[in-house]
This record gives structure tokens, C-alpha cells and sequence, in this order.
């Protein structure tokens, strides 16, 4: 094995393509996964998030393809021979553009594919033919229902984010898809953190798999630096911003765990002079790649994100992550945390740990395997503290402000106008009325009747239905009716 790419034997294209991408030193998982891919054989790859898995798949791949490139136009000349799977559609757009580059000497055509958007355009490219085919699972069953391709020629699955796919449950929808494709194929499956539940798929589709595992199983990257911070719910924020401005920094994640939580977070950090956008499933394709592109191209200062955003975006030269709220899921934390600190470089990680995620920091203490102490954090005093409902109003004064009304002029924080008639009455009327006067009957002691040897009604009434014959006053006598027939004799 060989540490450098220039001495791979990769066809001239593709060498090409490497170079001019800079590429020089294969990583870890690099170096062990690219030769047994060349092989032929199916792999089973553990490694750290942002150690270039991508690549670790992908170049071998299309090395292995070369030999059915062709300048033909027909889509016949060029059925799909490799598949990508992957959890989310940003991670599938990201592999999907590293394809294109790797791929762009060559005659070999790539596509991507995924929910979000109109099927028309990818149809018209699946058309087309294409030898790699990226896909989110929802999707590309709808094109596999449509008709709009076939997967008998497929040569090569790939699994990427395998654990994630389970997460979120998409096993149903590999399964099927899976049950399209040759039995006789190549199988990779890559991921950061290996579940029991990624074993047993492993054991039902890879054939004899190489495990390859380039560190210990479900660990963080050693160069990302960690902290965990014991604050109060209500003072996340004032903490984020303390943080930022003591570590002097340009941009981070923050990532939360629901998708309202996200949107709240990124207008109320907006309102306080933070340039930030958010990223969550509730928008639609094009406001999260929007959001996305606004972030490389650092127009922003912050991505607030759900864990959508926590796998395989690589976004190169982050130095920093908050977990403004603890993940639910340990494994996602590892995740999270990988945003920053790629490809050797350092990086900043910092959970923010209420006392009600006492557990969840439990959690990931196990799957560590590590002893998690939680910091106290000191809060400069020129930020007082101030409750949520003050939060609101200071940043609907800010906001106010900064469209050039003053708190005064706001109709937002003027007492309400009162009629003059209900503040007529209201200064007329006593606060509480008194109470009425009691009567003097009810508070005389208790005295009995004079009247004690007067007969019981009840006994008058026994003898009154003896001198009716013994009916009761309660029982109506018979009304007497005519009869239309006489009876007969």
C-alpha cells in the first residue's frame, strides 16, 4: 500500500482530475480502502467523519468502470453500473459534485437524485444515461415506480451514512431497492459509527466484507476540542455569544433538535446583531441550498441547523460547533461535531448542558467511553442576565430601532388605550363590593317547635286512603270509557 496518490495505477483521467484537485496523501481510510475496492471485494469502512470516505469509494470505483467508457450518445451505451445511497439530499448534492470532478475527463456520466424538487429535470438526465447514479431512497423509488430507470446492469451499491438511513427508516426502502439489483455485485458501506443494526445489514448484503476500521469505533476526531459547559436553559444564548466574542470567531454550527426550536433561535440570534441563516427540513430544496451557499461563501456568521445538516457536509475551514441543544441520539453527537476539525485540522466543539440533559450527556459518556466533566461558565458582567420574556422584548426593541422607531413611538410598547367610559366606571366602582347584609334569623341558636303533640302527616294520610278504601293518593282511579262492543254472553 501506498500513502500518496500519484502512485496509484489510476487511469490517466482520473489522475488528471486528482491532481488538479490537489489531492497529494491519501488518509487513513483512504490508503487502506482504495486497494481492496480495486480488488473487487465488499468493504465494511469505519471511520471518522471528514476523513474523505468520498473519495475512498468513489476513485476506485471509476477506475474500475473504465472499461465500459464510451463517447457514444446513445443511453443504452451508458446503463447505471454503480449506486450511491445516501440519508439526506445535501450529502447526496455534495457526493454527487466530487463524482462530477473526479469523473470530468472521462466519458463516464453521473447524476444525482432527490426529494424536494420537480422529477421532470432529473428525468429528463436519468434519459440522458448515466454510469453513476446518487440518490436519496424516497426518490429514486419513485423513478425506479416511474420507470424512468433500470438497475439490472448495476455492478456497485454503495451505502454511505449507512446508520443514519436506519435512523431515520429508510430500511424498508433499501430493502426494496436492493431487491431491483443483481445479486452478483459490489457492496461498500461506510459510515462513522457502526450500530448492531449495521452489522446485521452488513451480514444479510456484503458478501465476506473487509472490515476496515481506521480508529477505535464511535470515537470523535482527536484535533476537535471539546467542552461542555453547565448552563441554564435560559442563558444558552448569552453564553453563545460569549463564547464567540472570547474565542474571536467568524462562523460555527449551532445545532438544535427540533425544527420550530431552529427557526426561533436563528430570528432571535438575527435580532441581536448575528449574521445567521437556518437550515432545517421544514424548507424547501432551494432555501436549504441557499442557505447552505450563503454559509461557504461566508456571507453568514452562523448555520443554525436540526441534525439534518450533521452528516457528510464538508465545509471546509469551520472552526467551531455548539450543540446548543444535547442530542437526542448519542451517535449524532459525534456527527455534529465532525463539521469541524476535517481533514486534520482543529477544531472547537461546545454543548451547552442544562440540568435537564443530565441524561443525554450520560449517554454519550457511554458511547465515548469517557468521563464527561461539565465546566461551570462565568458570564461577563457588562451582559446582565435577563428572563426569556425580556429576551423577546429587547429584541422586538432592537428590531423596532433598527427600522428607525423608537420604543416610545411603538405601538408594541405603549400601554393599551382605555375607552373613556369603561375608565369612567372603573373609577367609580369599588375594587370589590360589599358583602350583603345577613340575615338575623340565621344566626339565632336553634329552638324546637311548640306544636310536638300534633298528629304526624303521615298518619293523617294513612287514614284518609282508608276512608278511599285503601288506595293510595298517589294511584289516579280508572277513567271510565265506553265500549264500542259489548261483551258476549
Amino acid at each position: 500500500m501506498t500513502s500518496s496518490f500519484s502512485n496509484l495505477s489510476l487511469a490517466e483521467p482520473l489522475a488528471r482530475a486528482v491532481a488538479e484537485m490537489g489531492y497529494e496523501t491519501m488518509t487513513p481510510i483512504q490508503e487502506q480502502a482504495i486497494p481492496v475496492v480495486l480488488q473487487g471485494k465488499d468493504v465494511m469502512g469505519a471511520a471518522q467523519t471528514g476523513t474523505g470516505k468520498t473519495a475512498a469509494f468513489a476513485l476506485p470505483l471509476l477506475q474500475r468502470m473504465m472499461k465500459h467508457e464510451n463517447a457514444s450518445t446513445s443511453p443504452a451505451r451508458h446503463p447505471v453500473r454503480a449506486l450511491v445511497l445516501l440519508p439526506t439530499r445535501e450529502l447526496a448534492i455534495q457526493v454527487a459534485e466530487q463524482v462530477k470532478l473526479y469523473a470530468k475527463y472521462t466519458n463516464l456520466n453521473s447524476a444525482v437524485v432527490f426529494g424536494g424538487m420537480d422529477m421532470k429535470p432529473q428525468t429528463l438526465e436519468l434519459k440522458k444515461g448515466v454510469e453513476v447514479l446518487v440518490a436519496t431512497p424516497g426518490r429514486l423509488l419513485d423513478h425506479i415506480e416511474a420507470k424512468n430507470t433500470v438497475l439490472n446492469q448495476v455492478e456497485y451499491v454503495v451505502l454511505d451514512e449507512a446508520d443514519r438511513m436506519l435512523d431515520i427508516g429508510f430500511l424498508p426502502d433499501l430493502q426494496r431497492i436492493l431487491s431491483y439489483l443483481p445479486k452478483q455485485r459490489i457492496t461498500l458501506l461506510f459510515s462513522a459509527t457502526f450500530s448492531p443494526e449495521i452489522k446485521r445489514l452488513a451480514s444479510s448484503y456484503l458478501q465476506d466484507p473487509v472490515t476496515i476500521e481506521v480508529a477505535r469505533s464511535n470515537a470523535a476526531a482527536s484535533t476537535v476540542e471539546q467542552h461542555f459547559y453547565s448552563v441554564g436553559a435560559d442563558d444558552k444564548r448569552r453564553a453563545l455569544h460569549q463564547i464567540l466574542k472570547q474565542r474571536d470567531m467568524k462562523q460555527a454550527f449551532v445545532f438544535v433538535n427540533s425544527k420550530l426550536g431552529c427557526a426561533r433561535l436563528a430570528r432571535s440570534l438575527e435580532r441581536e446583531g448575528l449574521k445567521t441563516t437556518a437550515l432545517h427540513g421544514d424548507k424547501s430544496q432551494e432555501e436549504r441550498l441557499k442557505a447552505l451557499d450563503s454559509f461557504k461563501k461566508g456571507e453568514v456568521d452562523l448555520l443554525v441547523c436540526t441534525d439534518v445538516a450533521a452528516r457528510g457536509l464538508d465545509i471546509k475551514d469551520v472552526p467551531a460547533v455548539f450543540n446548543f441543544d444535547v442530542p437526542f441520539n448519542a451517535e449524532d453527537y459525534i456527527h455534529r461535531i465532525g463539521r469541524t476539525g476535517r481533514a486534520g485540522a482543529s477544531g472547537l466543539a461546545v454543548s451547552f448542558v442544562a440540568s435537564s440533559d443530565i441524561r443525554l450527556v450520560t449517554d454519550i459518556e457511554k458511547l465515548l467511553k469517557t468521563k464527561i466533566e461539565l465546566e461551570p461558565l462565568e458570564f461577563d458582567e457588562d451582559r446582565p442576565r435577563i428572563s426569556e420574556q425580556g429576551r423577546i422584548n429587547d429584541g422586538r426593541r432592537m428590531y423596532r430601532e433598527s427600522e428607525g422607531a423608537t420604543p416610545e413611538a411603538s405601538s408594541e410598547f405603549r400601554a393599551p388605550r382605555e375607552r373613556p367610559e369603561r375608565r369612567e366606571r372603573r373609577e367609580h366602582t369599588p375594587y370589590r363590593q360589599a358583602a350583603a347584609p345577613r340575615d338575623p334569623f340565621f344566626d339565632q341558636p336553634y329552638e324546637p317547635g311548640v306544636a310536638v303533640d300534633a298528629q304526624p302527616a303521615w298518619e293523617a294520610a294513612a287514614k284518609t286512603n282508608a276512608a278511599r278504601g285503601g288506595v293510595s293518593a298517589n294511584i289516579k282511579p280508572k277513567k271510565k270509557v265506553a265500549a264500542l262492543f259489548k261483551a258476549c254472553a
